[in-house]
């Protein structure tokens, strides 16, 4: 166990990885959700918080500190994307995130896609510093990678175990996609709807899905991104049927996949010094 939890993998993937999630704050905040924001004008009788934000306890939201903590955690993950101060900077941006996924959540919804996101945020400050492109492997970004992983797929595994826990066998032939369609379904989710016992089948075939998704940790190679990429399928048609991104999810996912093999800079440069020796002479 302690062999596989701490599985070593170059430092460039962990480098690679922490500058996605430092990124993606930054597009979250911005682009993704940025109703949170707004939270600053709703009167504090209508804060309740999470148990999390109950048991430390966290001072309701107000326009000054909703604001404060947007641009504090946008300068701090440009910053910490850079891989500068990996540990002081990591562990800034996860307090931050932290206490934003409370202010999000507080007012009636509460989403699960964060929770493989915030693991990801946790866990990075603990590698230290890593070097795109270095390809010494790290124990220590290997575990962090990993919880990750389990974090992920524990996302999946838990929301099936929620499905049966309170809805029971009966969800799968229930009309919950159903009145998600109607709800929020785009003309793709119409024609789908359209089908006969199409939906039941999809809600099955769902509960099958989460509940073997830990069966990832077992395959190995070019099957393992296979199921990777399946995962990334399933939930570009949940967004193509219901418009429901999953888009932080969708970034701890990248966990499982080398990305030290990404090297854009180097790649512009490549390009840049094939143009530089292809370009016709002048005079």
């Amino acid at each position: 166990m302690k062999r596989w939890l701490f599985a070593p993998v170059p430092r460039g993937r962990v480098a690679a990885f922490r500058t996605l999630v430092y990124l993606f704050v930054v597009a979250d905040l911005t682009v993704v959700t940025p109703w949170v924001r707004t939270h600053a004008d709703v009167p504090g009788d209508l804060y309740q918080p999470l148990l999390v934000g109950r048991l430390l306890p966290l001072p309701t939201p107000t326009p000054l500190l909703v604001h404060a903590i947007f641009w504090v955690l946008v300068v701090v993950s440009l910053a910490a994307a850079t891989g500068r101060a990996p540990r002081a900077l990591g562990w800034t941006v996860f307090a931050l995130y932290f206490e934003w996924m409370v202010i999000a959540m507080s007012y009636g919804k509460v989403d699960h896609d964060r929770f493989g996101f915030l693991v990801a945020l946790a866990v990075l400050p603990t590698v230290g510093r890593a070097r795109h492109g270095d390809a010494t492997p790290t124990e220590a970004g290997g575990w962090a990678l990993r919880v990750t992983q389990i974090a992920v797929v524990c996302t999946y595994f838990l929301a099936a175990f929620a499905k049966l826990r309170f809805g029971g066998v009966d969800w799968l032939w229930s009309s919950v996609l159903a009145r998600a369609i109607i709800r929020r379904g785009t003309d793709f989710a119409d024609l789908i709807a359209q089908v006969p016992y199409l939906l039941i089948a999809a809600q099955v075939g769902i509960v099958a899905f989460e509940l073997l998704s830990p069966l990832i940790f077992v395959l190995r190679g070019r099957w393992r991104y296979a199921g990777i990429a399946f995962f990334y399928a399933f939930h570009l048609f949940t967004y193509a049927a219901i418009t429901i991104s999953f888009a932080p999810h969708l970034i701890a996912m990248t966990s499982f996949l080398p990305l030290e093999k990404v090297r854009p800079i180097e790649w512009l440069r490549s390009r840049r010094a094939d143009r530089a020796t292809t370009a016709p002479l002048s005079g």
